[in-house]
């Protein structure tokens, strides 16, 4: 019955969870850290899945090798942006050049240097539980 009741629960709070990591993503920009937020509760949502499911069950969805590739592309995203910031003629991150060839305020350097982070912390955090995991198993046989 327990298990059941466990079930049904994360079934529910999942895509609520999901939506949250959404949220606080798209609204990053405009407040400081939101792609490290967005991350963990994206991560934590991953986490609630395996613990409830399974590892299995995981791995259906996403694998480590995967996670790997997403925290990759994270970091490549946030540094890119710090490159073309670069190649504008400023210094790296610095949002203010992109102003004039692309937006009148500095969005779209914040923006994507928060879906680099927020991609990069869920894949990371994810990849940590899942080692954790790994450990765990390895020591029970």
């Amino acid at each position: 019955m327990k298990n059941n009741i466990v079930i049904t629960v994360t079934r529910f709070i999942l895509p609520f969870l999901i939506a949250l990591g959404f949220y606080v993503q798209i609204n990053g920009s405009d407040a400081p850290g939101g792609g490290f937020q967005a991350g963990v509760v994206m991560a934590s949502a991953l986490i609630l899945f395996c613990i409830v499911f399974g590892k299995d069950q995981l791995e259906k969805i996403i694998t480590a090798d995967q996670l790997k590739i997403l925290a990759v592309m994270g970091m490549l995203l946030y540094g890119i942006t710090g490159v073309i910031c670069i190649i504008f003629n400023g210094k790296f991150l610095e949002y203010s050049v992109l102003e004039n060839y692309f937006f009148e305020k500095q969005t779209l350097g914040i923006s994507m240097i928060e879906w680099g982070v927020g991609l990069t912390v869920f894949s990371v955090f994810s990849l940590i539980y899942l080692a954790f995991i790994s450990i765990g198993v390895k020591e029970k046989k």
